[in-house]
């Protein structure tokens, strides 16, 4: 059941004595007011973006640790890049201890808010959008925290996004809870991190619910320990519109949740229905790589106690509908690609693989990961005991994690 939504943007930590609001309002130059705002505030100050229709010309950036971005709510406080002329990001903040909330932003060129490096931010109550709905020429992620610890998303929502609308990658210790996405590609995707809690979301119109992937030849590798639990996922069939070449760009339409070549993911306590493809897939990484620490196989995977409705009826991956035909006419909720071997330097490589699956689930029965869905001896595969495969401990944000009384700690990482 999902609980109701905690306006923790409302319980904010009590600031430094110094601390001052900097106002800024609609103005002949909304580029100039609101960056010199960033530029001038200092730690524990509070930027207020005051309601109105900000028009944009260039990327915004923060790199003061400890302020507040503060608008008046999203449907008043809008920040809008239609007149963006360069490619990158709305917003770039590379400071720590950052709180964003109450404002959207609209029709970047590039990533909507972009967050690198850094450690307790928190994203509520935010909005990104591209107001002429899905097109391969939107920007990527909508709300983008990579290579950063302590992150918090929550109350949000995400419209549009031609990659993920919310986006964690590279990173550790991660909440995402209470979200609206829909129209993206992804609607949520966890990406080469670790420790992550995706709670409490509601997904829905984008061509995937959420994705939680490992890739190779990145800074950080070797995602785990993700739990997608309490999320409505619902009919997230939009053709994909990501541009060519994009590792997304290869998801079926019509996808619940995809696992990826990622260890001790636990998809539990979701609803799922009315998903062409599949409601949840187990895959390995299927592209060639060179990286000699990567793993490219799905493993310690557990998929118990959600609730499906209708899907698999028709499938939108390669040899789709005819797998649906062998099988009854439909993909059953969970399928995988049964892979247990990868090759590494032209070697064969057998490894340990663990699912937990409470229900049968498809087997595609592939030899190793990335062979054709077609070369594999489909089949159904048994329930098995989920005990072999803890699942992980609840994450914990740190008592000063921006925009959360300590006391409320619990509450909004769902502990």
């Amino acid at each position: 059941m999902l609980r109701p939504l905690l306006c923790a943007s409302a319980l904010a930590i009590a600031a430094p004595a110094h601390a001052k609001t900097i106002d800024v309002q609609p103005s002949d130059n909304d580029q100039e007011a609101i960056q010199l705002a960033l530029l001038d505030a200092q730690p524990g100050d509070t930027v207020h973006i005051r309601a109105g229709t900000y028009a944009l010309s260039d990327g915004l950036s923060l790199d003061v640790d400890g302020v507040t971005i503060r608008g008046d709510g999203p449907a008043a406080t809008i920040l809008s890049f239609k007149g963006q002329t360069g490619a990158g990001e709305g917003l770039l903040v590379t400071s720590d201890r950052v709180l964003m909330t109450g404002f959207a932003i609209e029709d970047t060129r590039g990533d909507a808010i972009k967050a690198k490096g850094v450690d307790r931010i928190t994203f509520d109550d935010v909005r990104a959008e591209w107001t002429n709905g899905p097109d391969a020429e939107n920007g990527a992620y909508g709300l983008y925290p990579v290579e950063s610890t302590n992150i918090l998303i929550m109350n949000s929502e995400v419209i549009a996004a031609s990659d993920a609308g919310i986006y964690v990658g590279q990173s550790d210790n991660i909440v995402v809870r209470d979200n609206r996405v829909h129209m993206n590609v992804a609607g949520i995707e966890i990406e080469n991190s670790t420790n992550a809690e995706v709670h409490d979301n509601h997904a829905w119109g984008n061509t995937a619910g959420v994705l939680v992937f490992d890739l190779p030849n990145l800074p950080k590798m070797g995602g785990h320990s993700t739990v997608v639990r309490d999320n409505v996922i619902v009919a997230n069939n939009t053709p994909n519109f990501a541009a060519p070449g994009n590792i997304v760009a290869g998801v079926p339409a019509g996808t619940g949740v995809i696992v990826m070549a990622n260890r001790n993911v636990h998809v539990v306590d979701n609803f799922f229905d009315g998903h062409a493809s599949a409601q949840v897939m187990v895959v390995g990484y299927s592209q060639p790589f060179e990286d000699a620490d990567y793993n490219p196989l799905p493993r310690d995977i557990v998929v118990a106690d959600n609730i499906f409705g209708r899907g698999g009826d028709d499938p939108q991956f390669e040899g789709g509908a005819e797998l649906a035909a062998a099988v009854g006419g439909r993909i059953p909720p969970i399928m995988w690609d049964g892979a247990a071997a990868y090759l590494r330097d032209g070697a064969l490589v057998e490894e340990p693989v663990v699912m937990h699956f409470d229900m049968p689930a498809l087997t595609l029965g592939l030899a190793k990961a990335g062979d054709a869905p077609a070369s594999g001896t489909p089949g159904m595969a048994p329930t098995t005991d989920g005990k072999a495969i803890p699942r992980p401990d609840p994450i914990v944000m740190p008592a000063d994690q921006p925009g959360v009384a300590p006391a409320d700690i619990a509450m909004a990482t769902g502990n």
